[in-house]
């Protein structure tokens, strides 16, 4: 979807992130080498690029996951 400005967007998706039970972060952006102007910016949930910390087998000591 294209917004005419970078925090209408941003706010339109919280908005419905917070409706729908979750929360969002903003991650990566693509700008325009010669001018910096943003072009994308992306707006994931929060948990995008969470990974599960490791657990100890209690048995064996041994890292799992």
């Amino acid at each position: 979807m294209k917004f005419d400005r970078l925090q209408q967007g941003i706010t339109i998706y919280k908005n419905y992130a917070r409706i729908s039970g979750f929360d969002t972060q903003l991650s990566s952006t693509k700008k325009r080498k010669f001018d910096g102007k943003i072009l994308l910016k992306y707006s994931v949930c929060n948990k995008e690029g969470f990974k599960e910390t490791p657990r100890l087998s209690s048995e064996w000591g041994v890292r799992q996951g």
